[in-house]
C-alpha cells in the first residue's frame, strides 16, 4: 500500500505499468485517473492540503480498503498546488485476486477522496476565484459504504 501527496505531475501510464508488476497472485487491477475538467472558463485550479494530516487520512482509508477487500496492493497519488485543465490530479490503483474486490475498493477510495479527504479546492476563471464545496451526490455516494 502506497500513498503519495505531491505537487509534481506524475506519469499515469508509468505508474500503471509498474503497479502490481511481478505479482502472480493478482488477478485483477483497477486504475482510475482524475483530471482537471474545464466546464467553461476555467483557467486553473489549486488544491491545498494540511501536510501530515492529509497523508495520514489517505493512509488510513487505504488501509481500510486493503483489509475490507483483501487487496494485494493499493496506490493513491494526489497532487496539490496549481493545475490547469487536462492535467491529472490524482490516481487510484487497486490489485486483488478477483475483479469484484478490485472494483469495489477503487470506488470506495474514490468516494472517500471526493468527499472526505482533507483537500481544499479553489477554481480560478474569468469571473474570479471561488472555493469548491463537496457535492451532494459525492456525499451520497460515500454513504453506501
Amino acid at each position: 500500500m502506497r500513498v503519495r501527496v505531491q505537487a509534481e505531475p506524475f506519469d499515469f501510464g508509468a505508474e500503471c505499468a509498474s503497479f502490481a508488476a511481478g505479482r502472480p497472485d493478482v488477478g485483477a487491477v483497477v486504475t482510475f485517473a482524475g483530471r482537471v475538467r474545464d466546464d467553461g472558463g476555467l483557467d486553473r485550479m489549486e488544491l491545498e492540503h494540511y501536510p501530515g494530516m492529509t497523508e495520514a487520512a489517505l493512509a488510513k482509508i487505504a488501509s481500510e480498503a486493503v483489509a475490507r477487500w483483501a487487496l494485494k496492493d493499493c496506490l493513491v497519488i494526489h497532487r496539490v498546488g496549481p493545475m490547469r485543465p487536462g492535467e491529472t490530479i490524482m490516481m487510484v490503483a487497486t490489485a486483488a485476486p478477483h475483479r469484484a474486490d478490485a472494483f469495489a475498493a477503487a470506488e470506495f477510495l474514490m468516494d472517500f477522496l471526493k468527499s472526505r479527504a482533507p483537500f481544499w479546492k479553489k477554481e480560478y476563471g474569468a469571473d474570479g476565484a471561488a472555493w469548491v464545496a463537496a457535492k451532494d451526490e459525492d456525499e451520497a455516494a460515500l454513504g453506501r459504504w
